[in-house]
């Protein structure tokens, strides 16, 4: 194994290839703090020349390879094995192009979501995708896993922002396949094999991506509502009165608004505690004084028709945050035990009798709290389910039971947005028919026949 480890030294120089005892002590994840990497090195390419004849050369050799981005990832999607080469996208930084024109940025993998954000806003655009990991999350790894975040409701997942990109195959070929074209009906839409597969079938190592223009203002209000059909009602009251402005529409049980809203919590609550559900309610526009009318006109009406029953108005930028503060501190959870994160998707009609159904069966088990929470507008629904300090693995197998087997009947997903990697694959079947399971098995033949990429996340190939 020492050879290819100078094989990639020769490529990559010294400073580019690092020895396990270098980077045993990096963490394995933003979540997993107290797990660390293995490998036989580390490889840190900066060019897509780079990535490819290091993977020539690791497939010429079957040595496996695992890519990591941001590490923000929360199935296992990136867990590495003492065997194989880990190829971080860490030095493949560069915003190669913002065209204000055809409103696309070309960039490399390893670029962040908050710098490409932040970069884009000085040309008075925006790049949609946003998620609490914005500032370690890469834009590689959001496409790799189809990321979806805050703002599905209006804008779309990672993969409706993506018009082409460049991947590296297994053996080393480069696809390049960087289009800047909204409109290109050529066939099999091939960038589309390489987002959302974790990468098991290639290493994205550039992105075309789609912009907009910036918002000149926002919106929001925190509303409380007495049940579930109010909810549901909101929805689409708000959507339909704001003509489509509507970009967030999120809700939150009311144990889990008086989690984040109580010590040791640090945000104060907007509205009282004691309603059945609370929504955040965001809408994007032209900033202009006539869409803040609407925005209260909208919420007047779901007051008077008693759809919702208390509001509280972000009145600043300032208010906007703290609003989005609450929505996002999930960290509240793992304060008085350990957690285990899930995130589904389902009907939303169905959504109520769900939770309900998840946390009748937990009655079984020894867990603490189950707080349930999300992107209601896309259909995403985020489960935590808290159970005593270090008994988590223990627990994990009858707690999944309990969250993913009362999705079937409702052919729902096991994952909306957060992959499947290592943590999801045994309930992969809840959500794939086996003729789906077979497709995929047969693309990763055909793309990786030696199994080298990313080996044994999403499916296995026997």
């Amino acid at each position: 194994m020492d050879i290819i480890v100078s094989e990639l030294r020769q490529i990559l120089g010294d400073t580019g290839v690092l020895d396990p005892e270098q980077f045993h002590s990096r963490a394995a994840g933003i979540w997993r703090q107290r797990e660390h990497l293995t490998g036989l090195a580390l490889v840190r390419p900066r060019t897509t020349d780079e990535v490819a004849t290091c993977l020539a050369r690791c497939h010429d050799r079957n040595i496996p390879v695992i890519t990591h981005g941001g590490l923000t990832g929360l199935v296992r999607g990136a867990d590495t094995r003492p065997d194989a080469i880990v190829l971080s996208t860490e030095r493949m930084v560069s915003i190669e192009t913002i065209d204000t024109v055809q409103r696309v940025a070309t960039v490399q993998a390893g670029v962040t979501l908050e710098r490409l954000q932040q970069e884009v806003a000085a040309e008075g655009l925006m790049f949609p995708l946003d998620l609490g990991g914005r500032g370690s999350a890469t834009l590689g790894g959001n496409a790799a896993t189809n990321a979806g975040g805050n703002r599905v409701l209006r804008y779309g997942m990672m993969r409706d922002m993506v018009l082409g990109l460049e991947a590296v195959l297994a053996d080393g070929t480069i696809i390049n396949g960087l289009s800047t074209l909204i409109k290109n009906n050529t066939g099999y839409d091939l960038k589309n094999l390489f987002l959302g597969s974790e990468g098991t079938l290639g290493v994205i190592t550039r992105l075309s991506l789609r912009l907009r223009e910036a918002p000149r203002g926002r919106q929001m209000a925190l509303v409380a509502m007495e049940d579930f059909d109010q909810a549901k009602e909101l929805l689409r009251h708000m959507d339909r009165g704001l003509s489509g402005q509507l970009s967030a529409f999120e809700v939150l049980w009311s144990d889990f608004y008086r989690l984040v809203t109580s010590p040791p919590a640090l945000n104060p609550p907007p509205l009282p505690h004691g309603y059945g559900f609370y929504a955040l309610l965001e809408a994007q526009g032209g900033g202009t004084e006539s869409e803040a009318l609407g925005f209260i006109h909208c919420l007047n009406d779901a007051l008077e028709t008693g759809i919702i029953k208390d509001a509280a108005i972000a009145q600043s930028e300032r208010d906007c945050e703290a609003f989005w503060a609450i929505r996002d501190d999930v960290a509240q959870v793992f304060a008085e035990g350990d957690a285990l994160l899930f995130d589904v998707s389902l009907p939303i009609n169905a959504m109520q009798h769900y939770v309900e159904a998840v946390k009748l069966k937990l009655r079984a088990t020894p867990c603490l709290n189950c707080w349930a929470f999300g992107h209601i507008g896309d259909g995403n629904l985020h489960l935590a389910i808290q159970v005593p300090r270090g008994e988590a693995e223990a627990l994990r197998a009858n707690i999944e039971a309990c969250v993913y087997e009362p999705l079937m009947p409702l052919k729902g997903s096991v994952s909306a947005e957060h992959g499947i990697g290592l943590e999801k694959k045994p309930w992969l079947s809840v959500s794939c028919s086996k003729e789906e399971m077979a497709l995929m098995r047969a693309i990763k033949l055909a793309l990786d026949p030696k199994n080298l990429l990313n080996p044994g996340k999403i499916i296995d190939l026997e």
